[in-house]
């Protein structure tokens, strides 16, 4: 497998092009952007303590897998990261560690490689990116203070929100390093709740409406550059499955010889899935005639109601041929999750435009696992949709590319360099995403072949198959 940088490595950015009246010139109109960022980046903090204290030296500063870095690699990463964009570039304040800007840039160090590295410390990595932050608040304060605007990283509090998601991204990645790791549990959280009354009565899929849309942002402040500019896009009418494709579901594909049959796999799927040995989803085992999954630590039966999670695109992919469906394209995706055809209006999130609530999705590793298929009918789309944001990623056939009239920001690191069609667009989130970097507009992308990440799947047919 390679070792590209992927969403989560690849340094932040994007700048809306517009003024979107919250980089006001007057403190107190930069006092509820204020605190919405502090808020934001302290969130972030909390939750990478959470991944990272509950190991010991060894543990951090191991190579749980050669495709993830050490953990305390993410950690100084993330301070380093801090640093560049909120203590130098946005507060224009002298270097704090120039030295290690090379030893933390992605695109200079595989992630195989990295625990060769002259590392910090996991001491010196927490008390890094604790002053790193002590001075990134002060920038903020001092922002606040003085009202600055007209700086493109600035509008709208735009590099803050930046630095947040690039953390949150990372606590994402150390999340999904913790699954591969080895060893008893060390994180906790609740089951979700069992899924409502009305699951079982849901119709399989739903029809969405054909016609133009607007796909993509432009005056969403805190919007990365992948996802602008807005642009219309006519999507023809589709069907797409109400919920995620299931465990059980997907055992039906493995039973009736999935794995073995080559007509359901693209050629280079069906390469691949004989090189690499695939049967199951990945962390899958057999028990009898049964599945059993490692969770986290934990060893326990395939649970059938839950959405499929650690399937690669290939996988997918086979799966939707073998149901005589397809994956969704991205256009078709995210017109499902934000637009009311009814009223011609696009949201930015599947419910509306409100932010994210516990009763909305399943989101921020409140739980360690998806959902039931057929939760959250309060985070239902227009469409009748449920679970498009939260649970698990969910693969589509798209490339991923720029939107006409794309343009880099700040640097063509973030996106531009992994538009070179190998990489696919997944959309949606995670259990392990959080809500601030997850819209409906929001993009994310991985190899066809990666599936360490909490990726599953929904399906779509046209409406000529009826």
């Amino acid at each position: 497998m390679s070792d590209h940088p992927t969403v989560a490595d690849a340094p932040m950015g994007a700048a809306p092009t517009t003024d979107t009246g919250t980089g006001s010139a007057t403190a107190a109109g930069t006092e509820p952007l204020r605190r919405r960022a502090r808020a934001a980046l302290e969130t972030a903090r909390a939750r990478t303590t959470l991944l990272t204290d509950c190991l010991d030296d060894a543990g951090l500063t191991a190579q749980h897998s050669p495709l993830m870095s050490p953990l305390v690699w993410d950690l100084a990463h993330i301070g380093n990261q801090e640093e560049i964009w909120l203590v130098r570039a946005a507060g224009g304040r002298p270097a704090l560690r120039p030295e290690l800007d090379p030893l933390y840039d992605a695109f200079q160090h595989p992630r195989a490689e990295r625990p060769a590295l002259p590392l910090l410390t996991p001491e010196q990595a927490r008390n890094y990116t604790a002053e790193v932050r002590t001075h990134a608040l002060d920038v903020l304060d001092d922002l606040a203070r003085a009202g600055r605007s007209g700086d493109p990283l600035l509008e709208g509090g735009f590099v803050f929100g930046m630095i947040a998601q690039h953390e949150q991204q990372h606590d994402e990645t150390m999340l999904a390093t913790h699954q591969l790791r080895q060893g008893p549990p060390v994180l906790h959280a609740p089951a979700p709740p069992a899924a409502p009354p009305d699951a079982d009565a849901l119709p399989r899929e739903v029809l969405v409406p054909g016609g133009p849309f607007t796909m993509g942002t432009s005056d969403d402040p805190w919007a990365l550059d992948n996802e602008r500019p807005a642009h219309t896009v006519d999507v023809p009418a589709f069907w797409l499955d109400t919920t995620p494709v299931t465990n059980a579901q997907y055992q039906e594909f493995i039973s009736d010889g999935g794995y073995r049959q080559p007509h359901w796999w693209s050629p280079q799927g069906w390469e691949h899935c004989r090189q690499a040995g695939l049967e199951a989803p990945l962390f899958w085992q057999r028990d009898g005639d049964g599945w059993l999954r490692h969770r986290f630590g934990r060893t326990e039966p395939v649970p059938g109601e839950e959405p499929v999670v650690h399937v690669s695109w290939y996988e997918a992919d086979a799966y939707a041929r073998w149901a005589g469906r397809r994956l969704p394209t991205e256009a078709e995706w995210e017109k499902a999750a934000r637009h009311d055809s009814a009223k011609g209006l696009t949201r930015r999130y599947p419910w509306g435009d409100d932010d994210p609530q516990p009763q909305h999705a399943n989101l921020g590793q409140r739980h360690l696992q998806p959902a039931p298929a057929g939760s959250h009918p309060d985070g239902a789309a227009p469409c009748g949709a449920r679970q498009l944001l939260g649970d698990v990623w969910e693969w589509t056939s798209t490339d991923f590319t720029g939107y006409p009239g794309f343009t880099a920001f700040p640097y063509r690191e973030y996106s531009e360099v992994f538009f070179d069609g190998g990489y696919k667009v997944l959309r949606g989130g995670s259990f392990g995403t959080d809500p601030v970097a997850c819209r409906a507009t929001f993009r994310n992308w991985d190899y066809p072949i990666r599936r360490q990440i909490f990726s599953g799947l929904r399906t779509a047919r046209d409406p000529d198959g009826d």
